[in-house]
């Protein structure tokens, strides 16, 4: 019945095929959807769909209604007659205001009223201001009368704003995109006006919200003087700052008006921003010296809202350093400096990497502009950001805070790709065969960090460093995680020091880890030791190569590792003595003072021995490293000597395989005899 356009549409029979399509089961669901399909279909159908939305008692028989004029809207709205054009607007408009016109409706009817105002946005996108050039001042005088029309109203502006200046590009033409800007822009000294005398007298909450919720979609277009030569700033910053139902949304235009590029202008407005929101943030947050320890208890809001900070810190800093370094208070900076430490100790990756990037580039810019001064400029590159703090000054003020950086950065280390051995979920040490892009982009982000802090105090990050180091000999810091992210960031500075300082920190920290080797008891402690030796050994191949006795008390000592109980520490050893063998291959084939012979040649002789508890895979990598020390061997004679020594055991196997093979080619059935021959 619901399918004959002859006749009135039954709308309690329409809402009972809905109720079987979303509740019902097997050919009875089935059949509604059929039927449901055909209607939507049917190019009549926007003819039923005011019965639909004013008698149904079904809000999902009133959102089908609602898709169907959607749809007739984005098709074939420009086909229509003007009479029905006008009639659908009509109807649209008079059913916002009844259902907006009072809270208790506007609260009931939310969900409803959001897809409402979405036709009628797509409904404005196609006559506006061509045929409905009376919107703006329309909309703008229904607000003066009612507060939750006007509620109702800030969402409508917002979509617009939005479908305009953020969608347009993938919804229409960009002849007509440019149009409606040019007329919104045009038109916004009464919408200003309006957002303006809300946010100076409202009181009601929600209406506040959602007027700061419509600007903050307005501030990426409107002229600049609207932003800055009013008092909007000012009320962001002392009003709305404060109260928890505004303060996110306060946060985020604050956000996007440090991310406006508004030229030289409105300098001082922006440093007055900044210092007006770090006071705002100190109100609310104290000196969040506690944020780390009690995130887990801060509900959504909270949370939000501290990621909320780190973003606006991030974008402003980033975009106006110099301007502040030299415009407000060194207390101001280093307040807001404090504050995204405080949040980078934060156990929350996403925020943590906000907080990374921005370190990246602070750090940078201060190693930059010391290099830069110490080639004769007083200013370095703060000159060519058109800042004036010699970088020595700047280098001291922000020495506690990178002193604080390089705490966070080791502590927050990420798992660099070469390092096999991890802590599952479940706390067991296991081998690791996947590897995460992600924990790898982050690790390579957080090395760049590390270097660039050890280049500008490496004394600071050699008494940390050794600090934590002792911390993890004395038990009181001991813990997997931990002395897992100190060596991996210990290996991750490489080549930043000097070659004195490296070999002293070196010294230190290979002989305390040896130490730790051998005092930990149980094959996961002695597992995780060991694969952090293996790692930081394997990054250091300049201070390897100036100190040949270390350098083989480190072979011997992977060889000694290769007889571990774990396989991942086996695994990791073979990849490391490859690694050494790959950087370091001259001084295995060369005659050191006080050596009998040449270390390759006890390798090799001792090649079975050391490999008598290896995989067959890891055998191969054995051979493999062995294979890049004899590759420097110039001398052929000697080079063809090593490699008959290296592959006479296995040459060895070959042979009684192939004499037992051909006495009794059933030996071929042995698993074990197929396992050599593939190995």
């Amino acid at each position: 019945a619901i399918l004959d356009f002859n006749q009135d549409l039954d709308v309690g029979l329409f809402d009972r095929v809905v109720e079987t399509l979303f509740s019902g089961k097997g050919n009875e669901q089935k059949m509604a959807q059929q039927v449901l399909t055909q209607f939507t279909d049917h190019e009549m159908s926007w003819a039923r769909a005011d019965r639909i939305l004013t008698e149904s008692n079904s809000l999902q028989s009133k959102f089908i209604a609602l898709q169907i004029l959607e749809k007739l809207i984005q098709t074939k709205w420009k086909i229509l007659d003007e009479d029905p054009r006008n009639g659908i607007k009509n109807f649209t408009l008079n059913l916002i205001v009844e259902l907006a016109s009072s809270e208790e409706s506007l609260r009931r009817n939310k969900l409803f009223l959001n897809k409402l105002n979405l036709i009628l946005v797509q409904i404005l996108k196609q006559d506006w201001p061509q045929k409905w050039p009376d919107f703006i001042p329309d909309i703008v005088a229904t607000s003066r009368t009612n507060l939750a029309l006007c509620e109702n109203n800030m969402a409508i502006l917002k979509l617009l704003s939005e479908e305009v200046f953020d969608f347009s590009a993938e919804q229409m033409t960009q002849a007509k995109a440019k149009a409606l800007k040019t007329q919104m822009c045009g038109e916004f000294s009464s919408i200003h006006s309006l957002c303006r005398e809300i946010l100076q007298k409202a009181v009601q909450p929600s209406l506040i919200l959602a007027t700061l919720e419509t600007m903050l979609r307005f501030l990426s277009w409107i002229p600049f003087g609207y932003i800055f030569e009013g008092d909007l700033i000012n009320n962001l910053c002392t009003r709305f700052l404060q109260p928890p139902i505004t303060r996110n949304v306060t946060i985020k235009c604050l956000t996007e008006i440090g991310s406006l590029d508004c030229g030289t202008e409105y300098k001082e407005q922006l440093v007055n921003m900044f210092i007006l929101a770090i006071s705002g943030l100190h109100d609310i947050l104290g000196d969040l010296g506690n944020v780390s320890e009690e995130w887990d208890e801060y509900d959504d809001d909270q949370q939000e809202f501290i990621q909320n900070v780190a973003i606006f810190l991030t974008g402003f800093l980033g975009s106006h350093l110099s301007l502040v370094e030299n415009s407000a208070s060194r207390e101001v900076v280093i307040q807001a400096h404090q504050y995204l430490l405080r949040i980078s100790q934060v156990d929350e990756r996403e925020l943590f990497k906000v907080c990374l990037e921005y370190w990246n580039l602070l750090v940078r810019r201060l190693y930059d502009s010391c290099r830069e001064s110490s080639f004769g400029g007083s200013g370095g590159l703060l000159n060519l950001n058109g800042g004036e703090m010699p970088a020595d000054i700047r280098r001291q003020m922000y020495s506690g805070i990178l002193t604080g950086v390089r705490y966070v950065m080791i502590s927050r280390m990420a798992r660099p790709e070469e390092v096999l051995i991890v802590e599952n979920d479940e706390g067991e040490i296991v081998r690791e065969f996947i590897k995460e892009t992600d924990t790898i982009t982050l690790y390579k982000s957080e090395r760049e960090c590390l270097i660039y802090l050890t280049h500008l105090d490496p004394k600071d990050m050699e008494n940390i460093m050794v600090e934590k180091l002792s911390r993890q000999m004395d038990g009181s810091e001991w813990s997997w995680s931990n002395l897992n992210k100190l060596c991996w960031a210990i290996g991750s500075i490489s080549g930043s020091m000097s070659e004195d300082q490296e070999r002293r920190v070196l010294v230190i920290i290979i002989k305390d880890l040896l130490s730790l080797c051998e005092l930990k008891r149980g094959k996961d402690n002695k597992a995780v030791v060991a694969s952090n030796i293996m790692y930081v050994v394997g990054q250091y191949p300049r201070f390897l190569k100036a100190h040949w006795k270390f350098l083989k008390t480190v072979a011997n000592k992977l060889f000694e590792f290769m007889h571990e109980l774990h396989e991942g520490v086996r695994d990791m050893a073979c990849d490391t003595f490859v690694t050494i063998a790959q950087r370091c291959r001259r001084h295995f084939i060369a005659h050191q003072p006080g050596e009998a012979s040449p270390f390759v040649d006890e390798i090799i002789a001792n090649a079975e021995s050391i490999t008598s508890d290896l995989m067959p895979q890891q055998v191969n990598r054995f051979c493999e490293a062995v294979g890049f020390l004899i590759s420097a061997q110039l001398n052929t004679q000697t080079q063809a000597q090593l490699i008959s020594g290296l592959m006479k055991p296995y040459n060895d196997v070959w042979n009684n395989l192939v004499q037992k093979v051909g006495e009794n080619i059933n030996v071929l059935e042995d698993l074990n005899v197929v396992k050599q021959l593939g190995n």
